[in-house]
């Protein structure tokens, strides 16, 4: 039988001689045993695939034969007969110092495996308990966590809704703001349209009525006011709308936040209810080396508080807008309301001051009327009077003309020549100044009828504006809208 491993051959150091076997085997030198296997493992220690004795036996060398021998000494002597016929089995024998040290090795190297296993398997069930305890806290710990966790997105997430209801609530309210200031805007037209429909009319009329009076003054400003009330509306509508696009991104900011913490809660809620024997588990490995975190707390917490802040900012800016819009539509109402009186008091004394004059200008007419009527009356007695003296003038021009006749001296200037010349020259006197009287009568009844035809113009002129001040303007401005009306309440 061969040994696993090398071994070692014998070889002869010098001539081959024969010798005596009993004289080499008490002359042999004792073997030197070199101790070289490793039988257990130990942290350490250095572990050995193979091991083989280091037992050798010198070759016995003869130099010389005794003397006398029986035998003939040989060059080289073989081994007996008994013996393997290999050579190489003959030199790994062991001893039995080396079978005893061996199992004397294996039984140590034995109860060091046995004291090292029973150290290890102590040392890995206090390792499991400690791991085990330690997994078991981290594990608690980390739900705990994930309940203080879920509790701090319970607490944002009703704040988040409860600012995001306040600027709902917010929204409604400014959205109906500015419908009511674009409906009192609208509403604003209508007066609006009386007053330009008053200009307009105001414009017809004739001559020297078409002044520029207090009724005109009073509705321009009406209508400059109008038109300022409405472009104050307008604008503050317009204001009023960019602030409810604030206030949607706003509520986009807060909603987007409540998903994202509603999803944040759905899934810390999922990783909460895991437990060791829940069937959703898995592994996923390199999991724990990806960090997509975007925020720690301060900045998550800082996140939310932003978004209620700026909400909470939102609703100042409309609450402010509304207080204006309030105190606007105080304002516009009462001053719209007081011009429209105003106006309405100047078409009030305008109308007054016309009919006054009208009636002076009628009075004025009767007066022209009867004055016409007397001249025309004095015209007819003058030209029956005219008539009446041509005749009286024909009869002392025919004498004078008869008596110029006379003959010679009888041609004489006596007195009743004397009384025929003058009462010729006072008849002739009188009929030039009822002439000039008739004439200055004539134009006087002239001027007279012009004066009718005036005072009858001016009368048309006043009936006609009483017409468009009484009658048109007037009946259009007895309806204005009510004070709801005008701040948007329709």
């Amino acid at each position: 039988m061969e040994f696993l491993g090398t071994t070692q051959n014998a070889s002869y150091c010098g001539p081959k001689k024969g010798c005596d076997f009993a004289e080499q085997s008490l002359t042999a030198p004792a073997p030197v045993i070199q101790e070289c296997y490793q039988p257990y493992y130990l942290p350490g220690y250095r572990f050995l695939n193979s091991w083989r004795p280091s037992l050798f036996y010198r070759v016995s060398n003869a130099q010389t034969c005794p003397e006398g021998g029986v035998t003939t000494c040989h060059k080289g002597l073989k081994p007996p007969t008994i013996l393997p016929a290999l050579r190489s089995g003959l030199f790994c024998r062991y001893s039995p110092h080396d079978w005893d040290r061996s199992n004397e090795l294996q039984m140590r190297g034995a109860e060091a495996s046995q004291l090292w296993a029973g150290r290890l398997m102590g040392d890995s069930v206090r390792l499991m308990q400690d791991k085990d305890q330690l997994t078991h806290q981290m594990q608690e710990g980390t739900c705990r966590n994930l309940g203080q966790r879920l509790s701090d997105i319970g607490f944002w997430k009703s704040e988040l809704s409860y600012e995001l209801d306040r600027l709902l609530n917010e929204n409604r309210s400014m959205d109906m703001v500015r419908r009511r200031l674009e409906c009192a805007a609208d509403e604003v037209n209508c007066p609006l349209q009386v007053a330009l429909e008053c200009l307009y009319h105001r414009e017809k009329r004739i001559g020297i009525d078409l002044v520029h009076d207090n009724v005109e003054k009073n509705l321009i400003q009406e209508v400059d006011l109008l038109k300022c009330c409405q472009e104050q509306m307008r604008k503050l509508a317009q204001r009023i709308d960019t602030q409810m696009r604030d206030n949607r991104d706003a509520q986009h900011a807060l909603e987007r936040d409540l998903e994202d913490k509603s999803s944040a809660q759905f899934i810390d809620e999922k990783c909460f209810n895991l437990r060791n024997t829940s069937d959703c588990i898995s592994f996923f490995h390199g999991v724990e080396k990806i960090d997509g975190t975007i925020s720690v707390p301060e900045t998550w917490a800082k996140f939310s508080n932003d978004n209620i802040r700026h909400s909470q900012n939102m609703r100042a800016n409309s609450i402010r807008l509304q207080e204006e819009a309030k105190n606007l539509f105080e304002t516009l109402s009462d001053q719209m309301w007081q011009q429209f009186t105003s106006t309405n008091l100047a078409f009030t004394a305008r109308i007054s001051e016309v009919m006054d004059v009208k009636n002076k200008l009628q009075v004025q007419l009767a007066k022209t009327l009867q004055q016409i009527f007397q001249a025309e009356n004095t015209i007819t007695l003058l030209e029956r009077s005219i008539m009446a003296k041509e005749c009286p003038l024909k009869v002392a021009q025919t004498r004078l003309e008869y008596r110029s006749r006379r003959p010679n001296v009888e041609l004489c200037r006596d007195n009743p020549q004397f009384k025929l010349v003058n009462e010729v020259f006072t008849i002739d006197d009188t009929l030039q100044t009822l002439k000039l009287r008739l004439r200055e009568t004539q134009d006087t009844l002239q001027l007279l009828v012009m004066t009718k035809c005036r005072l009858e113009h001016e009368l048309a002129i006043k009936a006609n504006t009483l017409c468009i001040d009484k009658e048109r303007c007037l009946a259009m401005r007895k309806t204005f809208p009510s004070t709801p009306r005008l701040v948007g309440y329709t």
